[in-house]
């Protein structure tokens, strides 16, 4: 009998639907403190730290124009751990970032988590 009810319990939860990731609210919940709410690194944590938390909104422009899509994410993730100058950056590939999904380039896919992903789109659109 409990193995049934195991399996009942499984399946319920696979059919569970969680709520979809929205990239502006990750950003307010996991960067905000120190990055601040418009990303330009003036958030009210910002003020302790040793190094100031750089400005998101200049990402591009410091990249010649372009994006640097995949070091935002390594960054984010905590895989460029290395080049925080400060140490203060959390690495949040250490802990839940949610369902991973696909995302194919050059004929590649690469497993992703959606927070992940989400967050970076939405600092990609904080580019001036």
């Amino acid at each position: 009998m409990q193995k049934y009810l195991l399996l009942a319990v499984l399946a319920l939860a696979a059919c569970v639907e969680e709520e979809p990731v929205d990239g502006r609210t990750a950003y307010l919940d996991n960067c905000a403190a120190c990055h601040g709410a418009d990303g330009t690194g003036n958030g009210p944590a910002a003020r302790g730290l040793s190094v100031a938390p750089p400005d998101l909104t200049t990402i591009s422009a410091r990249n010649g124009g372009t994006f640097p899509r995949d070091a935002v994410m390594s960054t984010i993730d905590g895989y460029n751990a290395g080049d925080h100058l400060s140490g203060a950056m959390p690495e949040f590939g250490a802990g839940d970032m949610g369902e991973t999904v696909i995302v194919e380039s050059n004929g590649l896919g690469t497993p992703v988590p959606m927070t992940l992903l989400v967050l970076t789109d939405y600092i990609e659109s904080l580019q001036q």
